[in-house]
């Protein structure tokens, strides 16, 4: 079984197949306890820094919920008035932090940031979104497909639009899962090469089967689980318009969905801008888990937390 203990997550390529599971027992039975209002404290008089550059709704509730639920201070270092505002070096900083917390869990924009705070810290540190990956909202997504199959393994998963930092991850997470990945995007927007090098690599061992097409209707085409996000992430809003043309072949509407399994979940990882990569008619339907996706995100942070910080 794979150690976690001390363990980065920086793009969710840090876990192995083995470790994936340990994961969703752990979140399960913290999901199951905290439902039976069981008490359970494990990280009691410790401490998690939370430094967000990018603002978030679910990424700050969700973190700062866990750690406070888990019995530990959330430190929250937010915006301008965050850890890395002041001009200092990230490695001055980041030994100033592991001398008071014992986890850091950043939401910034460079992959390269998060992975020099990685390399000079001692204690564990928890990519909560970059502009290339985000695995936080991963685990959570994938934990919401388990609950709602009953299984990871030969899922037939498709997700349609930007090939941006979740498509990035999702292929990641699917080879773990042994999940069917399919990912449609135009010429221009593809996932990251290296995210498809590290999948790849995984599902070699884990029997995944990945794929990125450019039509929308053959990704979808009997799948079990449909996938989108936002066309503009942050610091992409002057694109906008120009964002909405290229993508719009690639809005799931009920066309699109009807195109899936007839028993297939919308799965977004919001904020969603109706009617854009969605349509209300497919967000608000019985087939859309969005919401119990969002709640998966505290669940899938007190695992991961407890994980990591032993």
């Amino acid at each position: 079984m794979q150690q976690l203990t001390g363990l980065d997550i920086l793009t969710l390529g840090e876990f192995t197949p083995e470790g994936l599971v340990a994961f969703f027992e752990r979140a399960q039975a913290q999901k199951r306890a905290m439902k039976a209002a069981a008490g359970f404290k494990p990280l009691t008089g410790k401490a998690v820094a939370v430094i967000m550059l990018k603002p978030s709704l679910r990424t700050r509730l969700s973190f700062e919920i866990a750690i406070d639920r888990l019995g530990a201070t959330p430190v929250m270092l937010i915006g301008e008035g965050s850890a890395f505002s002041r001009g200092e070096s990230v490695k001055d900083t980041v030994k100033v932090l592991e001398r008071y917390v014992d986890c850091i869990v950043l939401r910034t924009f460079e992959q390269a940031h998060i992975e020099e705070v990685a390399e000079h810290a001692s204690i564990p540190v928890i990519n909560a979104l970059t502009d290339d990956y985000h695995p936080c909202q991963v685990l959570a997504d994938l934990l919401t497909i388990l609950e709602k199959k009953g299984s990871l393994q030969g899922v037939q998963a498709a997700y349609t639009g930007d090939g941006n930092n979740m498509a990035n991850t999702l292929l990641i997470g699917a080879a773990l899962a042994g999940m069917h990945l399919t990912v449609a995007c135009p010429p221009g927007h593809e996932p990251l090469k290296g995210a498809l090098t590290r999948a790849s690599e995984i599902a070699h061992e884990t029997g995944s089967r990945l794929a990125v097409v450019r039509s929308p209707q053959e990704a979808v085409a009997g799948a079990d689980v449909v996938i989108t996000d936002t066309w503009a992430s942050m610091g992409q809003e002057a694109e906008h318009e120009q964002r909405v043309q290229t993508f719009m072949p690639y809005r799931v509407d009920a066309a699109l969905m009807a195109a899936a399994a007839p028993d297939a979940i919308f799965m977004h990882c919001l904020p969603a801008h109706r009617g854009e990569e969605v349509t209300d008619e497919v967000i608000d339907s019985p087939a859309s888990v969005v919401y119990d996706e969002a709640e998966n995100r505290l669940h899938a942070q007190k695992a991961l937390l407890t994980l990591v910080m032993g």
